[in-house]
């Protein structure tokens, strides 16, 4: 079969897709479309085909609208622009229910599960949240972002979703050619650059969360919206049931945000074990929890911690993109833990371990899902798994 790249074709646009695409068919083909919606007619530019059953491509013209379209509030959104956000083309809560329908088709496809879903909104509204990022500077020393599946960078003057003293602190000046630049905004409104490794501006960001003040490395793991990681808590302190004298486990515990929740509940006779992999990180946690006798905090791979990890009765896992995986589900289930919370970024991932969990006799009893990244097709998901009988 040769390429489709360059082909054009009229499509109607069927369901959403996980990934930010809609899925169309052409010529018994399964087209994954962008800057598309449900029930549309549009004309597809074929952007990518290593051949087999599908391709991708953007919608570069709209013949039949659907009625949630509106204008993108970013200029550099749409076809061979900036990659970043899926849906600027879409209503806030058409976006919402996208997303829902999302996480729901991968809990009923990858984990047998029908499980009502709703898309909880968050404050502050859809732009102006993201107070974390990373830019690459294109070869005329302009910072910009990568284009959809490229390392093509797009300059950029401006990002709507961006929160003030994040991408217009570097933007307006050149930097070197090929630099990554990392920029974060910290709860008490400071600004920290970094040009590669070098500090061009701040220190150490400060935030806020769960009652605490964290410390926390410019270019490592925190929320991106600025009320993400108080919601988050609040669910985990909720849900955990962890009680006095508890062993707990946090697991991809970052600078230790959960690990501080769970130490409350469990307090000074009850035990939490921390476990980072990242080893800055996990040196954040030592000294965010230092007040903390109860919390120990171990730097590694969880897979390779647990075997010698006191048994606990629960456990909180935040686990990176790519999910937990066999071997940490497994560890977990054989170690006896009766609640899991699990705290996800991505659908797919969560319902694979769900499915893990459920082969071991935990069921799903909770979940919550918010709408952490507007603009983009990600969502946060929060899960309860018990095994209490």
């Amino acid at each position: 079969m040769s390429s489709w790249v360059g082909r054009r074709f009229e499509v109607t646009v069927d369901r959403v897709a996980h990934g930010g695409h809609c899925v169309a068919r052409h010529e018994g083909r399964v087209v994954f479309v962008r800057h598309t919606l449900p029930g549309e007619r549009v004309v597809a530019a074929v952007t990518e085909d290593r051949g087999g059953s599908f391709c991708r491509a953007d919608a570069v013209a709209v013949l039949s609208a659907s009625p949630e379209r509106v204008a993108p509030a970013c200029p550099f959104s749409g076809p061979g622009l900036c990659g970043g956000c899926d849906w600027q083309h879409v209503t806030p809560a058409e976006q919402r229910r996208l997303k829902a329908a999302v996480v729901a088709e991968q809990l009923s496809r990858l984990a047998g599960l029908t499980v009502p879903v709703t898309v909880e909104e968050l404050p502050g509204g859809p732009l102006s949240w993201r107070t974390r990022g990373r830019m690459t500077v294109d070869r005329g020393g302009r910072p910009g972002f990568y284009a959809h599946r490229s390392h093509r960078v797009v300059a950029v003057d401006d990002c709507p979703i961006a929160a003030p003293g994040t991408v217009d602190a570097v933007v307006g000046r050149r930097w070197r050619p090929g630099a990554s630049l990392t920029v974060a905004l910290d709860a008490t409104a400071h600004t920290h650059v970094l040009e590669d490794d070098r500090v061009v501006t701040g220190g150490e960001p400060v935030e806020l969360a769960a009652r605490r003040r964290w410390r926390v490395a410019p270019d490592g793991f925190w929320q991106t919206h600025p009320d993400a990681a108080d919601v988050y808590a609040e669910v985990v302190q909720a849900w955990s049931g962890a009680r006095p004298g508890d062993v707990a486990w946090d697991l991809y515990s970052g600078v230790g945000l959960f690990a501080s929740v769970l130490a409350a509940q469990v307090g000074s006779s009850g035990t939490v074990l921390a476990v980072e992999s990242v080893g800055p990180a996990a040196s954040f946690a030592e000294r965010n929890l230092a007040d903390l006798e109860q919390v120990r905090v171990v730097a590694g791979r969880v897979e390779h911690v647990l075997a010698d990890a006191p048994s606990p009765r629960v456990v909180v896992l935040d686990p990176p993109r790519r999910g937990a995986g066999r071997a940490v589900v497994d560890a977990i289930a054989r170690q006896g833990a009766r609640r899991v919370v699990y705290v996800a970024c991505d659908p797919a991932a969560l319902a694979r371990d769900v499915a893990g969990f459920r082969g071991h006799g935990y069921e799903l009893a909770e979940l919550r899902v918010f709408d952490a990244f507007p603009m983009t097709h990600h969502v946060e998901c929060v899960a309860l798994l018990t095994a209490d009988g």
